[in-house]
């Protein structure tokens, strides 16, 4: 199993120091079993000697054996913790377009679900270990009292062991179909909380959306369950009962066959007993470690960046001029919609406004002027040096941003990720008019339960603490009411142009058009700088300007 490589690969060492540890714990059963048939079945007047020498054998048999299952599941959290964190640091070292590939509802259902399983798997490993290693103890001290009789009981375990590979063989094949519905569900999940107002708005699409497609992926998720549960069952009863019938079985072989006496009967269906129950857990756990499989390979399938225990730091370009976009193309999948190709000049200090109807491409500029996206043709280039799309993360950061799905952080950080200027947070407060809204603790804003509005204003302070070059704003004003709509364009753009900040803005808010330094327009994914009469009408009428 693909998963247990890692494991030891990882944990070389302490994995082996378990095995051991597991080992000892088997052959003290074994032993404890060999006592019982030399000191108490075969020597029928022992010495009250006996009894104190049997309870310091199990009491070691039990310290030995939870030392080895407690080390294992220790061993077991350790390697879970160590997964989490890294898948974490993969999807922040992994490219935007394939995250966005990806999907949210698939990553949560990885992070949870999957690795969950993992979780539930190394809880359940010291069983499976336990029970492996007991049966080959077992099966060693069985040939050392009847090697006749092993043989048979082998053949008997062996159609045993073969009967419940193909019953849990099934469970591997539905327990990969539940983990295929888990991931539906999300989605359905993700679907009910997100849409929950158009849904409360429109019932009969409640009832399409909970009949039409939750109610088919919760029925797939639940026959896929119960045959699994079922054939896990069904394993587990098949083999208890042929142990069952092994024990009878050698009682047969002893009395009726005359193979061996009557003790020996006794001490093989003693250890028979004895590893039924570590048999009937490692069957057991056996699922578990199969759907720990299967989520192992998921988290693969993602295809994430490689792991990378530390954060480059990069350094931002000082005193350039120009950022150039020269032939920059882009699309999405083969046949998906292109952008470009786009050539787009931009000088430090300049206030650009970008406007362009839906679907026009802007969104995508925004992602490519960036470094967010990786340009499929043509490059970028600052103070006419390319910019290595292998390796952005200086360039990157020029930038600080909000995008029209910004996410809302509440720790404000100044740059290089060290305390903000406080001085700097308390003007843009004011000037935001936040001043008494915001609670503040240790730079960290603990009330954010705003309104959208609100929310932006803390997002653009965010941003501006950040202290960086170029400022990108993705229809920033757009909810923010008419008066600080007029506030934004008129006082708070001349300050960052003030201050030497490059902002680049989208935009449709025609009335003020006439303070950008630029204007440019995205159509059908190809770029223009409207110039003259065109940026006079633009400046008139945005919206019909948009749909010629």
């Amino acid at each position: 199993m693909e998963l247990l490589r890692v494991v030891f690969k990882q944990y070389r060492w302490p994995f082996l120091a378990v095995i051991v540890l597991s080992l000892a714990s088997a052959a003290l059963g074994i032993g404890l079993i060999a006592f019982i048939n030399q000191k108490l079945i075969v020597a029928v007047n022992g010495s009250m000697s006996v009894l104190p020498q049997f309870l310091g054998l199990l009491l070691l048999l039990m310290a030995v054996t939870l030392g080895s299952q407690l080390a294992l599941t220790t061993l077991g959290h350790h390697f879970v913790y160590r997964l989490r964190g890294q898948f974490i640091k993969r999807i922040l070292d992994t490219n935007i377009e394939r995250i966005e590939q990806i999907g949210n509802a698939h990553l949560i259902a990885s992070l949870s679900s999957d690795i969950r399983n993992i979780t539930i798997a190394f809880v359940r490993l010291p069983e499976l270990i336990q029970g492996i290693i007991l049966t080959l103890g077992s099966a060693a001290y069985l040939a050392w009292l009847s090697p006749k009789m092993l043989l048979v009981t082998v053949v008997l375990l062996a159609i045993t062991i073969f009967g419940g590979f193909k019953l849990v063989s099934r469970v591997y094949k539905h327990l990969a179909s539940v983990r295929e519905a888990e991931d539906r569900l999300q989605k359905d999940y993700q679907t009910v909380i997100e849409g929950r107002k158009e849904l409360a708005l429109n019932r009969e699409r409640a009832q399409q959306l909970y009949e039409d497609i939750y109610q088919k992926d919760a029925q797939d998720y639940r026959d896929h369950i119960i045959r699994a549960d079922t054939f896990h069952l069904s394993a587990v009863n098949w083999s208890n009962i042929m142990m069952l019938g092994a024990i009878g079985l050698v009682f047969f072989m002893a009395n009726n066959l005359g193979w061996s006496d009557t003790n020996v009967a006794a001490t093989y269906s003693l250890t028979l007993l004895f590893l039924r129950t570590p048999l009937l857990q490692g069957v057991g756990a056996l699922p578990t470690l199969l759907s720990a499989q299967v989520a192992f390979t998921k988290l693969k399938a993602l295809k994430l960046a490689d792991y990378q225990p530390e954060f480059n730091r990069a350094q931002k370009p000082a005193n350039w001029k120009t950022l150039e976009l020269r032939d920059v193309v882009f699309h999405y999948g083969e046949d998906g919609f292109e952008v470009g190709p786009i050539n787009l000049t931009l000088e430090r200090g300049e206030l650009v406004f970008l406007i362009g109807g839906n679907g026009s491409g802007k969104s995508t500029l925004a992602m490519l002027l960036t470094g967010l996206y990786t340009p499929c043709s043509g490059e970028i280039l600052l103070d006419g040096v390319p910019v290595a799309t292998t390796d952005n993360q200086n360039y990157r950061k020029l930038f600080s941003a909000v995008f029209t799905d910004f996410h809302l952080f509440g720790q404000m950080l100044g740059p290089e990720g060290t305390a903000p200027n406080a001085e700097l947070v308390k003007r843009w407060l004011n000037r935001l008019n936040m001043q008494d809204k915001l609670q503040l603790e240790d730079n960290r804003i603990t009330n954010l339960q705003l309104s959208q509005g609100q929310r932006k204003r803390v997002a653009l302070l965010l941003a501006t603490a950040e202290e960086r070059d170029i400022l990108l704003l993705d229809e920033w004003a757009a909810d923010q009411d008419p008066q600080f709509r007029r506030t934004f364009y008129r006082d708070l753009l001349p300050y960052f142009k003030q201050a030497g900040k490059t902002v680049f803005a989208i935009s449709h808010d025609d009335h003020y058009f006439e303070h950008a330094d630029r204007l440019l327009e995205m159509k059908a994914g190809h770029l223009q700088e409207l110039t003259g009469v065109a940026r006079a009408e633009a400046s008139l009428d945005a919206v019909a300007q948009l749909d010629k």
